[in-house]
């Protein structure tokens, strides 16, 4: 199916506004000459950050962005920007007239294009009882938007398909991060019985101790689970040592290394469905039970049942109806 280049969700619905281009500038900077390629595509790129922040309260509810790097990309230039500590790429014509929030390769096979109010599960390897994992990083909005679109599969095909909750094997959102992942770990090796009733209270609020109680979870044997996992993966050790980090910003989460390596994990989430990475048309719970559906050699009658459609929104709390893109990468 096409990948979405650009999923800027942060400034996507203010862009929007304008339409799926925003005229961002009167004047024209010309086709540059070789010499002055580089230089005017820096200003072209300056140029496009500078109208972001100058309309931020719309674009990006308020929080500052800033330049990365520009590259020259067929006709247009690719702009790296960040917003709130997450990386995004984007687009903008050379004469810096035109920034495009996002952009579809055309070159692509247009097989997997959902028509609207439709979804078109990707084809995978047929099993008897589907491997489902979906690999997120606790705290990272897109991953809570990936568990709370897991749930209700999770509770309707629990019994049919092998399916759990795996984490990527570095982390983005400080210390906090560790320690649920660790918890979220610990309660699907140990307790996974509880783990729905945990997981589905914790990314409405994310008050883990509140979660914890609600799901009726024993804390003393989980607090050991977390320690041995801490020690026997060196997490907080290498937390504690910069010098390990991931690129020299990310600390590494290891618990799942061999399998992120397995799969080639890349971000925040990512789906694993038969042991193949799989792109949905939609993170709603329906476009991910026809998904798993998809992968049995005989769906079972539960796939009959229709789920919701809407995709929930990123981050904490169960409201509905936003966009399916993003990740933390």
């Amino acid at each position: 199916m096409n990948k979405i280049l650009i999923p800027i969700s942060i400034i996507i619905a203010g862009i929007l506004i304008a339409g799926a281009l925003v005229y961002i500038s009167q004047g024209e900077f010309g086709q540059p000459s070789s010499e002055e390629e580089t230089a005017s595509f820096q200003e072209v790129a300056e140029k496009a950050v500078d109208y972001i922040n100058e309309n931020k309260d719309a674009l990006t509810g308020g929080s500052e962005a800033s330049l990365i790097n520009v590259e020259e990309e067929g006709d247009v230039l690719k702009i790296r920007i960040k917003v709130n500590e997450q990386e995004y790429d984007s687009y903008v014509t050379k004469d810096g007239k035109f920034l495009f929030p996002g952009g579809y390769n055309l070159e692509e096979s247009q097989e997997g294009i959902a028509a609207e109010g439709e979804t078109t599960p990707p084809e995978v390897q047929k099993r008897d009882i589907p491997d489902v994992k979906v690999f997120v990083m606790s705290y990272c909005p897109y991953g809570l938007q990936a568990q709370k679109m897991f749930l209700p599969v999770y509770d309707l095909l629990k019994d049919k398909a092998d399916m759990g909750i795996y984490f990527v094997d570095y982390i983005m959102h400080d210390k906090q991060e560790i320690d649920e992942n660790l918890r979220q770990y610990c309660i699907q090796k140990e307790q996974e019985e509880k783990y729905y009733d945990y997981l589905i209270c914790f990314v409405d609020d994310g008050n883990s101790e509140n979660c914890l109680s609600q799901a009726n979870i024993g804390t003393t044997g989980l607090a050991a689970c977390v320690s041995d996992t801490d020690q026997e993966y060196n997490i907080t050790s290498q937390y504690e040592d910069e010098s390990t980090w991931l690129n020299g910003y990310y600390p590494k989460f290891d618990v799942h290394a061999d399998l992120n390596n397995q799969y080639g994990v890349s971000g925040s989430p990512t789906v694993v469905i038969n042991d193949e990475k799989v792109n949905l048309s939609s993170r709603s719970p329906e476009s991910f039970k026809e998904a798993v559906c998809q992968a049995f050699n005989t769906p079972p009658s539960e796939c009959e049942q229709v789920l919701s459609d809407a995709a929930f929104t990123p981050g904490f709390g169960l409201e509905t109806g936003s966009s399916s893109g993003g990740q933390c990468e």
